[in-house]
């Protein structure tokens, strides 16, 4: 698809896309009139196919885009490619992340440094290209989503919760660089949050969750989705440096 056929659209790239939240968030970007590029680590037609499927997507309203983080330079140079294609990119979205549990006595080096990089060091791969086109343009909206247990920590999560607290610092310091061209950074962090990966938590483990929970749930992707879609709305223009937490009242800062 080229910059003509999308001209009429904002332009949104977003990592991790194909995840229950990135999903949601996709979904609503589509609906809200956005064109969206979605990040996936290597080329997998026949997913991105079963996944505009499943969810009822139009694939025209999608452009795919494979890039392997741990190869900065390839990816950014993938990443760039795609600025200099549509010309302008509204909003970034990231959303890309994993786990490597562990107690920390018990933790290899390699659980760490896979999480780090994956969780946090990616955000210069993916954000530096970005930022400097938002500078350019004097707009653009970048939301990192972070978690409650990057607030709090976790047992267990180390290597994760460190990774989600940097987001944060990495945000709320590119969002005073980006003041000055409207350019917003923000947060958004979610709690538990219901997406398919969770259904194979055994029941009586989810009730205690629940029980931690003052709202007595999870969250669902749409209700991520939604915090991250005011953040790059023309209400929020005023807001930047912040970080939004969702997670039904289980953890108040």
């Amino acid at each position: 698809m080229s910059k003509s056929d999308v001209s009429d659209k904002k332009v949104a790239l977003v990592t991790g896309a194909l995840g229950g939240i990135g999903t949601a968030i996709c979904e609503k970007l589509v609906t809200s009139g956005y064109h969206v590029i979605a990040t996936l680590s290597q080329e997998d037609p026949e997913r991105t196919k079963k996944w505009c499927e499943d969810n009822g997507f139009d694939s025209n309203n999608f452009e795919f885009l494979a890039v392997d983080l741990s190869n900065h330079e390839t990816a950014m140079a993938a990443i760039q490619q795609t600025i200099d294609k549509y010309d302008s990119i509204y909003a970034l979205i990231n959303g890309a992340g994993i786990t490597r549990d562990s107690s920390f006595k018990k933790m290899s080096f390699a659980q760490w440094q896979q999480v780090i990089e994956t969780n946090l060091t990616s955000l210069y791969t993916i954000v530096h290209p970005v930022f400097v086109k938002m500078l350019e343009q004097k707009t653009g909206r970048i939301v990192n989503i972070s978690s409650i247990n990057g607030l709090r920590g976790q047992y267990g999560q180390t290597n994760y919760s460190a990774a989600k607290a940097g987001i944060i610092g990495f945000t709320k310091a590119l969002a005073y660089e980006g003041a000055s061209s409207s350019v917003t950074a923000n947060v958004v962090a979610p709690g538990y949050t219901y997406t398919p990966m969770v259904e194979s938590v055994p029941e009586h483990i989810m009730d205690k969750i629940k029980e931690t929970i003052p709202m007595s749930r999870l969250a669902s992707a749409k209700e991520i989705a939604a915090a991250c879609m005011y953040l790059i709305s023309e209400d929020a223009i005023f807001v930047t440096g912040e970080t939004i937490s969702v997670n039904g009242g289980q953890y108040m800062s």
